[in-house]
């Protein structure tokens, strides 16, 4: 897969610690290495993967959400299978997941 960007990575890990920044470089050396088809490919690595529809009609998205250190983290991307491409959109805590701003 290719991963834009992991520099939102880096400051995420920068930003919640050393927890934070193990398990997102985890992340990425194995998502960048995937060969992902479906949500279904990725819980045979992430069990714990969710899919998200954020909309309605033309407007709608859907989000691949990861649960990152432990569940601490949370890791939202876009996926185009495709084209073999993710889209780092959020890392946000666990709390900060569930206030819903990231929808917006």
């Amino acid at each position: 897969m290719h991963i834009i960007s992991r520099k939102k990575l880096l400051e995420s890990g920068k930003l919640y610690g050393p927890k934070a920044a193990t398990s997102l470089d985890s992340w990425f050396r194995i998502a960048k290495r995937a060969r992902w088809k479906s949500l279904e490919d990725i819980r045979q690595t992430y069990p714990n993967a969710d899919s998200v529809a954020v909309g309605r009609g033309d407007q709608k998205r859907v989000f691949t959400v990861f649960n990152i250190g432990g569940n601490d983290f949370r890791l939202i991307t876009e996926i185009f299978y495709d084209d073999q491409t993710v889209l780092i959109r959020h890392v946000l805590t666990h709390s900060e997941y569930h206030k819903g701003n990231w929808k917006k």
